[in-house]
């Protein structure tokens, strides 16, 4: 198959009949870059099966070697990791690109090393807000800065995290919470983390962060609604199997809806643990999609929900999602312009709101869209399902989709879907 991560443009082809097979769905990003630095903190051997091998696990993979952890990868979808329980101050930087999740949970990690640790991304991760997280640690004495309120994060680590009360604004992300409980267990006395108001990123990816918590033998309780007790302790090592990525499903149950395919992912749109797995229920209500769709408890779901409004019978209001904002890229409004790329007036930013107002005949239509994805692989995979039934559907920057689905187009390709690039 030719490389599509190699181009620079891809020019999706209207498919000719229902999209129909059997595909292997990538492991889940969360839960990988979760399960890996708590293996890294556990004395002994773990192995983590089904896991994701993408940009972001890679990078934290390199991050955790280049702090003493003995990380091998036997196969395609396996990680086995040799560690002594702690985390080492690196030699140098550690660059994450724009691994949102391996650059917050790292931060909070970093207070449990004995020495100085410095965590850096490329130009879009230096956009994304870490200063709520730094705050936190700050309070509890852990010397951090993040300079512009982004990275780069210096973190002089103190050997342990100091046991106490954290208080956390978790309004922006809930990653910031996830990394306060991921470290909590390395403390030298009951940490218990409390939210400051009643806002949160989507509150699933906290218990995605309990259960790897638990898996590893950390003990953590919900004292009340946003207040987590987390007793001393560490982490054992454990094997662990990780479930297929719930948003990158969300792509293929689109394109089996919106071609009248049959798409064989081999597990339950039920099954899955991650939050974004309840968009199944909305795309199965295409094309008579709610007026009205939240999507603060399934965020990266958005932009597949949203391009396939574009083909609903009635328009589509998509609220609760003001982090899409401070995402890889400013979500709704690249999904705005690549929208009204399509067809002038087909999106509206209205606040932090996404208008989309559906236009079925779209459908078949001839258009000239060129997508810019903003070095952001969902707002690529998701414009890509509008190349599906839309002819004149270019995708810029494909390569991005490396980030958690590398194979995301020659899995399109085997089902039948044809690509042009340049």
């Amino acid at each position: 198959m030719p490389d599509h991560l190699a181009v620079e443009r891809l020019t999706v082809h209207p498919v000719n009949a229902p999209l129909k097979g059997r595909v292997a769905v990538p492991g889940s990003k969360s839960i990988t870059n979760r399960v890996l630095p708590l293996a890294a903190l556990a004395e002994g051997v773990s192995t983590i099966t089904g896991a994701l091998k993408s940009d972001d696990t890679h990078h934290m993979a390199t991050a955790l070697r280049a702090m003493g952890v003995k990380v091998e990868e036997p196969d395609s979808t396996s990680f086995r990791i040799t560690a002594n329980g702690r985390l080492n101050a690196p030699a140098e930087p550690l660059f994450l690109g724009n691994a949102g999740t391996a650059t917050r949970f790292l931060t909070a990690l970093a207070a449990s090393v004995d020495g100085t640790v410095v965590i850096d991304g490329d130009e879009h991760m230096r956009k994304r807000p870490i200063g709520p997280l730094v705050k936190a640690l700050r309070s509890i004495g852990v010397d951090a800065e993040a300079l512009t309120g982004c990275p780069p994060v210096t973190v002089r680590g103190m050997g342990a995290l100091p046991g106490g009360r954290i208080s956390i604004d978790g309004g922006l992300s809930s990653q910031y919470v996830s990394a306060l409980l991921m470290a909590a267990p390395l403390a030298d006395a009951p940490v218990d983390i409390v939210l400051t108001g009643d806002q949160i990123g989507a509150r699933g990816y906290i218990d995605l962060t309990l259960a790897a918590m638990a898996a590893f033998g950390a003990k953590a309780e919900q004292i009340a609604d946003g207040h987590w007790r987390v007793e001393p302790g560490g982490y054992r090592p454990a094997d662990h199997h990780v479930e297929p990525d719930a948003s990158a499903a969300t792509y293929l149950w689109a394109a089996e809806k919106l071609t009248g395919g049959a798409i064989d992912i081999g597990t339950a749109p039920d099954a899955f643990t991650q939050p974004d797995a309840k968009a199944h229920g909305l795309i199965s209500r295409f094309p008579t999609m709610p007026a009205e769709i939240e999507g603060s408890q399934m965020q990266d779901a958005v932009p597949t929900l949203a391009v396939l409004a574009a083909y609903n019978d009635t328009p589509v209001r998509f609220v609760g999602i003001e982090n899409l904002r401070v995402k890889e890229c400013d979500r709704t409004a690249a999904l705005a312009q690549g929208l009204n790329r399509i067809r002038p007036g087909l999106a509206t930013e209205e606040g932090d709101d996404l208008v989309v107002h559906a236009d079925p005949s779209l459908r078949g239509a001839r258009v000239s869209a060129e997508i810019d994805s903003f070095a952001d692989h969902r707002i690529a995979m998701s414009f890509a399902l509008a190349g599906l039934i839309t002819h004149g559907i270019t995708i810029l920057d494909p390569g991005c989709v490396a980030k958690t689905f590398p194979a995301y187009w020659d899995v399109l390709e085997g089902l039948g879907v044809g690509f042009s690039p340049s």
